[in-house]
Formats: C-alpha cells, structure tokens, sequence
C-alpha cells in the first residue's frame, strides 16, 4: 500500500468509476481502520457510517445528491453521519443526564464524523480506491436522513462515492503554504500579498472552467469575468441559494434537537 505521503501527494477526486464490485471483507477493514486511527471527543465514538450498495437505493441517492452519475457508477456510497442516538439511549439505560441534543453536540458529533471520513477516504485509496466527497450531502440532508432512516440526534454530514477509477485526473492546485500558516497570531495579507497567494489558483481555475463546454457557455452568456465571481454566481455557490440552505439546516436542527424550539426563524 501507499505511504501517507504518497497518498497526500496523489489525491484526486474520481468522477468516474468502474460498475466493479469491492470487496466486503475490504470495505469493512478500511471502515474499522478509519474509525480506529481517528480521535474521538470523549471516546463517546457519536458517529455512524451507512454503507449503501444495493443499486435501486442507490438509485434514489443519485436522485438526492442532484443526479450525479457516479453515484450509479461506483459501487458504494458511503453516508457519514452525526450520531447522538445511541449514545443517548445508553445514557438513558444507565440512569444518567440526557445531553448532546444540543448545538455542541451537533458540533462535536459532526467534526468526529468528518475526521473518520478522511481517514476512510485514505483507507480506500490506499487500497487502489477511488473517492469523492459529496457535497450536496448538505444540500440534501433532510432527504437523506429520511432515506437512511436516521433517528433523532442523527443527521448526514458527508458522503463519499467509492470505487475503482475509470478515469485519471491530474491532481487540483491548492493555494501556496503561506496562505494556510500562521505564526502565533492570524498574519492578515494586505491587498498585494492577497493577489500574490491568489494568482496561480486564480489562473488555474479559471482555465479549467473555461475548458468545460458546459461552463464555458454559461460563463459568456452571463458576462462572468473571474474565477471569484463565477464562484458566487447562481452556477457554483450561489449566495442567495446558501441563505435558502442555511434556513432549512436550522429547521432540520430544530426537528432532530440539536436546537431548541425558539430558534426557528
């Protein structure tokens, strides 16, 4: 298998996947690595992982993360989720408190599930897996928790879409190290410093857009003229569509009790 160097080094999201079965035995080492090898607040271990291969469930799933074709593609998907429940019922059978139906067990719940999933996602690849993250695991939530059945104090934060390559991208540029770094103290960049970390990524980005058909077309047909201002236009990360999502994530706290009753807006 792969150093971790070697697997931070040659990352890539896979679009495209072979329709090849992966092993089960496979699938639940890497699961048991991840979750072995990933902190855990407490030890209270507040994360479920939902694996889901049967092709007509993952047909519906293809339906909730926006008809995104690997999902039918690759032959696993896998939901991590915030999980509270169990824990609560064990709480509950021991005569303890009731807790974490609240907004810092949201919080602590949902950082331990994403710390699993990225150990997941290197436990596949070392293996010769391909993944991708699932963004629109957030735009979905409510559905996706309906499907899967999750109980209360449990909701989906992540997903990833696991199986073997049929494609080989080259590996995304990131912004230089000296974006990410900070001595002591947040080092806010003054106006040149901004362009200077910016260029590259700017550059970059805005080519592998304009390489896309698709995108190209929307992009000259609504006058976009930057990398920054596609990224908030209605075609990527829409502002007003994230305020919509935001409301209907608070509504979704609210019915699974991660917040109270008052902050419905």
């Amino acid at each position: 298998m792969k150093s971790l160097t070697e697997l931070f080094n040659s990352h890539r999201s896979i679009r495209q996947y072979k329709p090849d079965a992966i092993d089960p035995a496979l699938i639940e080492q890497a699961c048991a690595e991840a979750i072995a090898g990933a902190s855990s607040s407490g030890n209270l271990n507040s994360i479920s992982i939902v694996l889901s291969r049967d092709a007509a469930r993952r047909q519906r799933l293809w339906e909730l993360h926006h008809q995104q074709d690997m999902v039918l593609q690759a032959p696993l998907t896998v939901t991590l989720c915030a999980d509270w429940w169990r824990t609560r019922q064990w709480l509950a059978a021991r005569g303890a408190r009731d807790n974490f139906n609240n907004l810092i067990g949201y919080h602590v719940a949902a950082f331990d599930a994403i710390i699993v999933a990225q150990n997941l996602a290197l436990a596949f690849e070392a293996r010769g897996l391909g993944i991708c993250y699932m963004g629109t695991t957030l735009n979905s939530m409510r559905g996706i928790a309906e499907f899967l059945e999750l109980p209360d104090t449990c909701l989906p934060v992540t997903s990833l879409v696991v199986g073997y390559p049929d494609e080989d991208p080259p590996k995304r540029d990131r912004l230089p190290l000296r974006a990410f770094l900070h001595d002591e103290v947040y080092q806010r960049p003054d106006a040149a410093e901004l362009d200077a970390i910016y260029a590259e990524r700017e550059r970059l980005g805005w080519e592998r857009y304009l390489s896309i058909p698709r995108l190209r077309a929307l992009i000259e047909e609504h006058g976009i003229r930057s990398l920054a201002e596609f990224y908030t236009s209605p075609h990527k990360y829409d502002p007003d569509q994230h305020a919509i999502d935001s409301a209907l994530l608070r509504e979704l706290l609210v019915d699974k009790h991660f917040l109270p009753e008052d902050a419905r807006q």
